[in-house]
């Protein structure tokens, strides 16, 4: 559980400090999330209505995905653009070579950061799956309104 301390503030006063850090490294993102383990979170409702919950919020979340993947689409596109534009006009010149060397460099950094982070990815996995198994019924009101949501 949680860390207990007393300590005395700048003014002289003692303090209770109760530390969750520990507290939230030992469990996972879960229970952190929902505060209990990640058996069924909606088994006292009925079947109708883990689909009604998980198809409303199924569909906010793909409509939000929607607009939001559109918005950054034409962002990142159109800012492409621009620089060809740019770059072909002779405004922007752009050095290739450093760009191919650093692309180089943060790949390597990724991979082996990525080497670094593979047992709580994995462990990350995990728990999601054991949340979606314990909750199909939920998930796939979820999932359904989702890609409602995706195409309205």
């Amino acid at each position: 559980m949680a860390e207990r301390k007393r300590e005395r503030d700048d003014a002289g006063e003692d303090l209770e400090v109760l530390d969750l850090a520990g507290y939230a490294r030992r469990r996972g993102w879960l229970q952190r999330v929902f505060g209990h383990e990640a058996g069924p979170i909606a088994h006292k409702y009925s079947v109708a209505t883990q689909i009604a919950v998980g198809g409303a919020g199924g569909w906010c979340a793909g409509f939000v995905f929607q607009k939001v993947g559109k918005l950054a689409a034409t962002a990142v596109g159109g800012g492409f653009l621009l620089l060809q534009i740019a770059n072909h006009t002779g405004y922007v010149t752009v050095d290739w070579k450093r760009v191919e060397r650093d692309v180089n460099k943060a790949k390597k950094q990724l991979s082996r950061k990525a080497h670094q982070a593979a047992p709580d990815i994995n462990s990350y996995f995990d728990e999601a799956l054991l949340f979606l198994k314990n909750n199909v019924v939920l998930t796939s009101g979820f999932l359904g309104g989702f890609l409602l949501g995706m195409a309205s």
